[in-house]
């Protein structure tokens, strides 16, 4: 079962490696008057992680509003 593993994370970095060469074009991002030009793969991480971090905070605030609504404080 360790030999699976090891293919599965040497697959997974394998996929990782080729999105990362095969996505090297700039692309811009704008808001307002800001704007911030990334490469195409670092930008995708960076919404990757963006999506992560809200939603667990989105997860935290219902699971809040529902104890709230049971009336329970813990």
């Amino acid at each position: 079962m360790r030999y699976v593993y090891i293919a599965l994370i040497a697959v997974f970095a394998s996929v990782v490696a080729l999105f990362k060469f095969q996505n090297l074009e700039a692309a811009t991002v704008t808001l307002g008057s800001m704007s911030l030009t990334l490469p195409m793969s670092i930008l995708v991480l960076l919404i990757y992680l963006l999506g992560m971090f809200t939603g667990a905070f989105m997860l935290a605030l219902v699971r809040s509003w529902i104890q709230g609504a049971r009336g329970s404080s813990r």
